[in-house]
C-alpha cells in the first residue's frame, strides 16, 4: 500500500515538474518572440510611436480613405501586440523629426506631406508621378531606370521601407507605406504584419530596407494578393540624375 501511495506522489511530482518546466519553457520562447518584434519595430513597451495619416485625395475636405482606415487597423494591433501606444496625427500636423520615436508614415506624397519630405530626404532614387491630369504615367512610381505604371484594379504598386537616420543604432525606425492606392497602402500592412519576422531574418532586426510589391488584381481580391517585386534599397536611397522629373513637391 504504502509502495503504491510512493508511486502515486512520484507521479503527481514528475507530471507537475513537466509541466512547471513546460510552462517556462513556452513563456521564454514566447518573450524571445516579442522582444525581436519589439526590436525589429522600434517599440519597447510602453514606448510611444506615431501613426501619420494621410487625406483622401478624392475629396477637398480633411478625410481619411476606406481602406486607409483599414491600413490603420492592421498597424494599431502591430503596435498593440508589443504594447506600445500610437499617438494618431494628421500628416501636415506631425512637424517634428524623426529618430526619437518609431513613424508609420501612410499614403502617397500627393496626400501625405510627410511622406513626400520622407521620399525627399530618405529615398531620393525615388520619383513619383503627381500630375493632376490624367495619362498614362500618372501615379507611377521611376526607381533608377524602371518604371511602374498603375493599372487600376489589376496592377498597382507600393512601397513598403523600414529606414533609420545616420549611423545612431538607437535610432528609432521610420516605417513608410506609400501606394498608387488607397488599397494598396492596406495591402502592404497587411505583408508588413504577416511577414515582419522573415523580414527580420533577412534584413537584421536593425537593417534598413525598401521593397517594391504588386497588388495583383485588387478589383476581385482585394488586398490580399501580394507579390513582391524586387528590393530596391540600393536604388531608391541612392539620389537620382533624374531626380525631381516626376517627384511630388
Amino acid at each position: 500500500m504504502d509502495e503504491n501511495l510512493r508511486d502515486i506522489v512520484m507521479g503527481v511530482l514528475v507530471a507537475g515538474i513537466t509541466a512547471t518546466a513546460g510552462w517556462f519553457a513556452r513563456t521564454y520562447l514566447w518573450r524571445r518572440k516579442l522582444q525581436r518584434k519589439q526590436r525589429f519595430f522600434g517599440l519597447p513597451e510602453h514606448a510611444e510611436c506615431l501613426l501619420v495619416v494621410n487625406r483622401d485625395a478624392g475629396t477637398n475636405e480633411w478625410a481619411v480613405a476606406r481602406h486607409d482606415v483599414f491600413a490603420l487597423l492592421e498597424l494599431s494591433a502591430l503596435i498593440k501586440d508589443c504594447g506600445a501606444q500610437a499617438d494618431v496625427v494628421s500628416h501636415d500636423a506631425a512637424q517634428q523629426g524623426f529618430g526619437e520615436r518609431t513613424e508609420f508614415c501612410l499614403g502617397g506624397p500627393v496626400s501625405n506631406r510627410r511622406m513626400a519630405a520622407h521620399l525627399q530626404s530618405l529615398l531620393p532614387g525615388v520619383q513619383v508621378n503627381a500630375d493632376h491630369e490624367p495619362g498614362p504615367d500618372r501615379g507611377a512610381f521611376t526607381i533608377g531606370s524602371e518604371r511602374y505604371r498603375l493599372e487600376n484594379g489589376t496592377a498597382e504598386y507600393v512601397l513598403l521601407a523600414r529606414l533609420t537616420a545616420g549611423q545612431n543604432e538607437n535610432a528609432r525606425p521610420v516605417f513608410l507605406i506609400c501606394g498608387q492606392r488607397s488599397i494598396t497602402n492596406q495591402a502592404a500592412s497587411r505583408y508588413l504584419a504577416r511577414n515582419h519576422v522573415r523580414l527580420a531574418r533577412k534584413h537584421g532586426q536593425n537593417g534598413n530596407f525598401c521593397l517594391l510589391l504588386k497588388v495583383v488584381n485588387s478589383q476581385a481580391y482585394g488586398p490580399d494578393v501580394v507579390e513582391l517585386v524586387a528590393d530596391v534599397t540600393r536604388t531608391a536611397t541612392t539620389p537620382s540624375a533624374r531626380r525631381g522629373a516626376h517627384r511630388a513637391a
